[in-house]
Order: structure tokens, then C-alpha cells, then sequence
């Protein structure tokens, strides 16, 4: 299964939090080798041409620590904070010697009768912070049967950020495993040298395997398969408040050699809890997947979906979007540059599944899809995909109940021009909040995510976000206000059809929403300082004092004294 195990020790990888070790790496490296699978890695081309080069061995991504390759961001207060915190766990003053190393508790309190219950057998996999083998159950629930265990030596536990991350990455698996297409986890135990975390062994191999296999891409009808598993799983961990971090090709594992076998995601040690409105800063994965806003270092589970981006055009090309020679020239081709949707094989690709690509790497995290938007897009469609239910709906409907009158007679002019094929998406969320005589309240929204609570939803506080939606408790939404408040402007300035779609909305707007309104009042309504009152102006009609066609589209969008400032310069 190859959880925490490693192919190749490539060259272009990121980590996590901690700091490098000589000898150690983080728990959970996920090594991608996969079980039962030791057949040697075909040559096969993954760079940004489409044209086929020879790649050297080891085409995995193992995790490194990032170089940062452009000036760093300001040093915000939060992350100060956290390094501080980190630096001041490191040392601490030992009473009657100074400073010295801190005497680290490796007590998890698991189970310590490992060896009683279960046989180790040979190594599968093996990876830079431990290693994997397969094991056989000598009594229980799975007497006889085989497993994987990945097995963690306390020794290279230097720091107690490194203890953590194990604590975190059992009890994320733990609380994730009901979920048919996560790996199952079964047991964790420790002794004085290794922590075991037992699992499901799953011997059809990973992903990156199966690319290659098929001589480095896929046909469109067998990738729509791949990426519809792949949504399905990070909808559900999304919704739980769970981000990956890592995922890639070889973190995606088969349950069987069969052709058919589902998919199976492992490799949590890079994992998170994440609230709905909080954004990460610590950079974290692999180069050749990580998203733009992680190297910003401000990021919820929109990472992700850009991840899917990258497999999903691996998938379809047999390429990498973004490749360079070294690891800053990866970042800046994530930051600068576009992927290539023009040069072979692309031309044969379908429209509809360009178009999926390029809503996923889109750089602007507000704008890519959610991973329950992309099941309902028309490049899927004819596999009829479940819908499962969308925490972006509850993040956007809590924006629209505390929005000014204003704002939510602007998005209701826009819910009304929205498409076909926007609509379905809405229906699909709609109808998962079980409505009663046609309408939602907040009854029904906290109903919905108790249907699908987990451990995980509950320590990442996803319900705290019910508490910011109390305005619903003494109203009624019906399907249209739905739809009015669930949408985002953003994402729909994504689609090709925007001008069209902006057009019909503020016919709507100039109708029933549009109204007289003061340089001072939408500044006011838009938070913004006085440095931006002289683009403000420019949004409101000399004529009749309301907004114009410039001014509405700016106001469904926001505007900062950052962008302000800029737009004043170009």
C-alpha cells in the first residue's frame, strides 16, 4: 500500500512544518511505492511541452522542505506568532544546566501488545521518517488477514511538532476511514521504538503506476473515472474540514490489480483540520502540485482542487502543466505561467475537458471550482456522478444572511441570469437540504451536516459556522433566494459566458435592485478607505446617481485599497 513509503528520492519536492533533519523526514512521507507492485518505472515524459522527453528515474515527488524562491510575504502577525511558538518548543531552560534540548513525552497512549496480535512480514515501502510492510492478523476481528503497517521510529521524533504531526495523522484517519474510498484504518499501537499504525492493505498499486502503464496519459472516458473518485474524496474530506496537502499521482492507491478496482487515498501525514473561514500558511506538498496560494502562504481546501487540476492534465496529456530544472524555477512557473492547452495532444482533447482543466488552475483560488461543483461539470455529466453536499454553499449562503440589502438585491439580479448548467449544481445542493415545502432554514443546514459529521468535522469546527448563519433561524429561503445566495461572483467571472451572464444581470438589477446611492454610501457598503473614492465615483451614473454596468459588476466582485491603488497606476 505503500503508506508512508517513498519511489525515488526526486529532486522537486516540498514539506511540511518541520525543520530538516540530517537523517529524519517528516511522518507519513508517502513514498508511492505501491503493494505487491515491483516491477521497474518505465521512462515516460512529465515536463511542460507536449512533446515526449526522457525523464530521469524516479518520476515520484517525494517532500523536501521549500526553498522560498521570490521575496516572502510581509510577516504577518499570525505567522510570527507561530514561529515564535515553534522556536520557544524547541528549547527550553533545563533547571540547574542552561539551555538544552526539550524532553520530549513520546507516550501516545496506544496500544502496546502489537507484537501479540500481528506478524510483521517484508517491507512494501519505505520512506525517509519510516516504513511500511505488510502484515498478517494472528487474532480478532481480522485473524488471517493481511494488512499494512506503517511503522514510525519514535528515535527520529526530534521535536514535538513531529509528535504532533503523528497524534494528528492517526486521529485523522481514524475519523475519516467511514468513507469507502479513504484507506481504512484499523488499529494503532507503540512500544518503546516504533508507533504502528495499521491499515488496509491495498495491492492494486498507485495511480502514477496506471499513468504509466498507459504509456503516460489516459483515454478521456477512463480519466472521468479516475477524477470522479478523486473529487468524491476530497468533497467529503473538505466537508469535514479536513485539507490533504499532498495529493498526487502516488498517494492515490488501488484496492486491487483489477482494471475496475476503486481508488484509495492515503498519505495523511501532511494533512490539517481547517475552519471554513480560516486560511493556512504553512507551505506544505509537493512542487510539481502545489497551488500558487500556498507558496503565499494563505490557503484553505481550494489547494486541493488545484492538485486535481494537475493530475487531471496529467491524466489527459501525459505531461506536467508546470516543470522546470529546479525547484524555485517549479514555483515561479506555478505563480507566472499558464499551462499549456494548445499544443499536442490538446487539439483532440474535448472542449469540455479544457474547459475542467482551466477552471481548476485558475490561480485565483476564488474562482476554481469546488470539488462538488466539478462533479456537475458537462465534461462529467454523462457518468452521472453523486452530488455530495458542498461546505462552499454554507460558507456563501453565511455571506449572503449578513449582507447589506444592497449587496443581496445585486447577486439576486445575478442568480436570475445564471445558466442551465449553473442551475444544476444549485438544485443538486438545494435538494441535499432535504426542504420542507419548497424552502430551507437553518434547521435544514444543520440537519444536513449532521447527516455527515464525522470526528474530523467536529475538531476542525466546522459547525461553528451554523452560529454565523443564525439569521436564517427566523426566516425561510426559497429555491430562488437559494440560488441568489449560494452563488459566487467570482467563479462565474471564470466561465466563458460571463459577459453574456453580467449583461442580463444588471438588466434585472436596473429593474427591481439598482437605486440612488452616495460616493460615501457604497464605500461604506464596500469597506472601503478614501484612497478608493475616486475609482467609486466612476462606478455611479452622472445621470440618475445609480450604478452603472462597471459599477455593478465591481460591486458583486469587492474592491480593496490594494487593488484601488494598483488599478490607479495601470
Amino acid at each position: 500500500m505503500g503508506h508512508c513509503c517513498s519511489k525515488g528520492t526526486g529532486e522537486h519536492n516540498t514539506k511540511h512544518r518541520r525543520k530538516p533533519q540530517s537523517t529524519a523526514a517528516p511522518a507519513g512521507v508517502s513514498t508511492g511505492t505501491p503493494v505487491g507492485v515491483g516491477n521497474e518505472t518505465p521512462v515516460v515524459s512529465f515536463t511542460g511541452s507536449p512533446w515526449q522527453i526522457r525523464w530521469p528515474e524516479g518520476s515520484g515527488t517525494p517532500r523536501r522542505v521549500f526553498k522560498w524562491p521570490f521575496p516572502p510575504p510581509s510577516p504577518a502577525k499570525p505567522i510570527m506568532t507561530a514561529v515564535r511558538k515553534r522556536m520557544e518548543m524547541k528549547k527550553v531552560k533545563v533547571e540547574g544546566e542552561g539551555e538544552g534540548e526539550v524532553m520530549l513525552d513520546k507516550s501516545f497512549g496506544f496500544l502496546r501488545n502489537f507484537k501479540g496480535k500481528y506478524e510483521l512480514g517484508k517491507e512494501i515501502g519505505r520512506g525517509h521518517f519510516g516504513h511500511t510492510c505488510r502484515a498478517l492478523c494472528k487474532r480478532g476481528v481480522l485473524k488471517n488477514h493481511s494488512v499494512a503497517v506503517k511503522l514510525i521510529p519514535k528515535s527520529k521524533m526530534t521535536t514535538a511538532i513531529s509528535i504532533e504531526d503523528v497524534r494528528r495523522e492517526v486521529k485523522l484517519l481514524k475519523s475519516l476511514s467511514e468513507h469507502q474510498q479513504m484507506v481504512q484504518f484499523y488499529d494503532a499501537f507503540e512500544d518503546d521504538q516504533y508507533v504502528y499504525i495499521v491499515m488496509e492493505l491495498c495491492e492494486g498499486g498507485e495511480l502514477l503506476d496506471r499513468i504509466l502503464s498507459r504509456g503516460g496519459r489516459y483515454n478521456e472516458n477512463d480519466a472521468k473515472s479516475i477524477v470522479i473518485q478523486m473529487l468524491s474524496i476530497a468533497s467529503f474530506t473538505h466537508l469535514q474540514g479536513v485539507v490533504h496537502r499532498d495529493l498526487k499521482p502516488e498517494n492515490f492507491l488501488f484496492s486491487t490489480k483489477d482494471e475496475d478496482s476503486s481508488m484509495k487515498v492515503i498519505d495523511f501525514g501532511l494533512s490539517d483540520f481547517v475552519r471554513p473561514d480560516q486560511r493556512l500558511n504553512d507551505i506544505v506538498g509537493s512542487a510539481y502540485y502545489v497551488a500558487p496560494e500556498v507558496l503565499h502562504r494563505s490557503y484553505n481546501v481550494e489547494a486541493d482542487m488545484w492538485s486535481i487540476g494537475v493530475i487531471t492534465y496529467i491524466l489527459l496529456c501525459g505531461s506536467r502543466p508546470f516543470f522546470a530544472r529546479t525547484e524555485s524555477g517549479i514555483f515561479r512557473s506555478v505563480v507566472k505561467t499558464e499551462p499549456n492547452l494548445e499544443g499536442s495532444p490538446w487539439p483532440s482533447v474535448s472542449p469540455e475537458a479544457k474547459d475542467f482543466v482551466k477552471r481548476l488552475l485558475n490561480k485565483d483560488h476564488r474562482k476554481r471550482m469546488s470539488a462538488s461543483q466539478a462533479l456537475t461539470h458537462p465534461w462529467l455529466r454523462d457518468k452521472n456522478p453523486d452530488v455530495p453536499l458542498d461546505i462552499l454553499v454554507y460558507k456563501l449562503v453565511k455571506s449572503y444572511v449578513r449582507a447589506t440589502p444592497l449587496r443581496r438585491a445585486a447577486l439576486k439580479a445575478l442568480s436570475k441570469a445564471l445558466t442551465e448548467d449553473e442551475l444544476i449544481y444549485l438544485s443538486a445542493q438545494f435538494n441535499l437540504l432535504e426542504p420542507n415545502d419548497g424552502c430551507v432554514s437553518l434547521e435544514n443546514f444543520k440537519t444536513a451536516l449532521v447527516k455527515h459529521s464525522t470526528a474530523a468535522m467536529k475538531e476542525s469546527r466546522v459547525f461553528d459556522i451554523l452560529d454565523k448563519m443564525k439569521p436564517l433561524s427566523y426566516t425561510q429561503m426559497t429555491f430562488e433566494e437559494f440560488s441568489a445566495a449560494a452563488i459566487s461572483p467570482h467563479q462565474l467571472e471564470a466561465l466563458e459566458g460571463w459577459e453574456n451572464i453580467a449583461n442580463r444581470a444588471f438588466q434585472y438589477f436596473e429593474l427591481e435592485g439598482n437605486r440612488v446611492i452616495s460616493v460615501d454610501a457604497l464605500a461604506q457598503e464596500m469597506n472601503v478607505g478614501e484612497s478608493g473614492h475616486s475609482i467609486l465615483k466612476d462606478w455611479i451614473r452622472d445621470s440618475d446617481g445609480k450604478l452603472n454596468f462597471l459599477g455593478y459588476t465591481k460591486f458583486l466582485h469587492g474592491l480593496s485599497i490594494r487593488s484601488s491603488n494598483t488599478r490607479q497606476h495601470q
